[in-house]
């Protein structure tokens, strides 16, 4: 279990964003070739387009995922905190967050100042997803995974992923 807690401690992505928890499903997040690791670094650029998130877990199993910037607008003055990037709900276990409903579509990292964290949590639903769950929130800034969990009967995660990404000079953005 420390492997996969300890630097979401060192992040503070358990703290600020989800309580301590334990890791019970396996979740790779990449970005075309690059596959996440906590705490990685991701150009903004790399990450325009949705990741492929690959969730462990038997098929009858729903999971939640949510995406979050605990960081907006800056690290030092996060008055947004936190800005909501994507929420899928409804993702058959053993497969990818494709195979989900999209609640609030993915919006890649868009960092105006300073190493933002996206977050990435997994949550296990106790049922299927209808209604209020897959209604998007009137606002992306704000946003709280807690609460969001709270409200929906979530419980703890089952699996994080974070990584780092500052805004790119123009001249060394990616085409």
């Amino acid at each position: 279990m420390s492997r996969f807690v300890d630097p979401l401690v060192v992040g503070r992505v358990i703290g600020e964003v989800v309580d301590l928890f334990v890791p019970s499903v396996a979740m790779a997040v990449a970005y075309g070739p690059k596959d996440i690791s906590n705490g990685c670094h991701i150009k903004p650029s790399m990450a325009a387009a949705q990741p492929l998130v690959r969730i462990s877990g038997r098929r009858n199993d729903l999971y939640t995922l949510v995406m979050t910037d605990p960081d907006a607008p800056s690290p030092s003055d996060p008055t947004m905190r936190e800005y909501l990037h994507w929420i899928v709900v409804n993702i058959p276990g053993g497969t990818d967050a494709t195979k989900g409903d999209t609640v609030v579509p993915y919006m890649g990292p868009a960092p105006p100042v300073g190493i933002h964290r996206y977050v990435l949590v997994l949550f296990e639903q106790k049922t299927r997803a209808v209604d209020g769950m897959t209604a998007a929130p009137a606002d992306r800034a704000y946003f709280s995974t807690r609460a969001f969990a709270a409200a929906h009967d979530l419980g703890l995660p089952v699996a994080v992923v974070y990584f780092n990404s500052q805004k790119e000079p123009a001249h060394n953005r990616r085409r």
